[in-house]
């Protein structure tokens, strides 16, 4: 079998592999946005929530919205490492710069 005739064969498959790769990553960086509707929805719970206990109890509003704060703070953590997550693989390309064309 002659070598030369078989190189853009094997040019073609890794080109198909760094492809595949890439498309895999840009998969993941989309799936791991789609967990940021959790952190949403909790940040829209709590601050409903926090105005209808404000409606109710009005002399305690300060408390009840140190509390809200601090609720929002911790679902906005979880909201905000899927989104690292995903910038850090739409650029750094971790898998498909591996594969040498």
């Amino acid at each position: 079998m002659d070598f030369n005739a078989m190189v853009p064969e094997v040019q073609a498959a890794a080109l198909s592999a760094k492809s595949f790769a890439l498309g895999l990553e840009v998969l993941g960086a989309g799936i791991a946005m789609v967990a940021n509707v959790g952190p949403g929805i909790g940040e829209g719970l709590i601050g409903s929530k926090a105005v209808e206990a404000i409606g109710r109890q009005p002399e305690a509003s300060g408390l009840i919205t140190r509390t809200m704060i601090i609720g929002d703070a911790i679902c906005e953590t979880s909201g905000i490492y899927p989104f690292i997550f995903a910038l850090l693989v739409m650029f750094t390309r971790p898998f498909s710069s591996q594969i040498a064309i």
